[in-house]
């Protein structure tokens, strides 16, 4: 069995990176379907309608098989390498494991709410809801290429660091943003 080992890993890898695809993309779709939602009839009924269908598309035949099928393969993989499981590097990579899994549960309630023109939450909102994948994603690459090249504290105070990068250019991308609006 062990032969097969690089082929699942390989697998594991295309499901990881077509569930990130998925995740990035569907919070985008939910940025455009609430400001579909706030425009004048007709607008807001052929955009919403198109954006459902876009949304379901990707969310039921690319994100969520996409999901499931990179944790079958991981957890394959880690049925076949055990010992990585007394690893630190593993245990804080399944922690995000985890809480990727928890933002896609969000993704899906916001989903649903959306397809039934149920909006909940700004598009300002979702686009900074959309930069948690990408923590997770950055987090990830570097724990699992590092693994125990990393010292934790470092590596803690990077995210933060990255994470309030992120926040302050999406601020001052919302400035510029308004401008070009407001018409200046």
């Amino acid at each position: 069995m062990e032969q097969y080992y690089p082929y699942i890993k390989s697998l594991h890898l295309i499901f990881i990176i077509t569930w990130f695809a998925g995740l990035f993309y569907i919070v985008r779709l939910f940025v455009y379907q609430i400001e579909a939602s706030q425009k004048p009839s007709p607008d807001k009924e052929i955009l919403g309608e198109q954006l459902k269908i876009m949304a379901s598309r990707l969310w039921n035949i690319i994100t969520w098989p996409s999901m499931i099928l990179a944790l079958f393969f991981g957890i394959w993989l880690i049925s076949m390498r055990m010992f990585f499981i007394a690893d630190a590097w593993m245990q804080v990579k399944l922690a995000f494991v985890v809480l990727l899994i928890l933002y896609q549960f969000k993704c899906h309630q916001i989903f649903k709410q959306l397809q039934k023109g149920v909006v909940k939450y700004s598009s300002n909102y979702m686009r900074l809801f959309n930069e948690v994948p990408t923590i997770i994603l950055f987090s990830v690459v570097f724990l699992v290429i590092l693994k125990d090249g990393v010292n934790w504290i470092y590596g803690t105070v990077g995210i933060i660091i990255f994470a309030i990068l992120l926040m302050m250019g999406y601020k001052i991308y919302k400035r510029i943003r308004e401008s070009k609006n407001s018409g200046f």
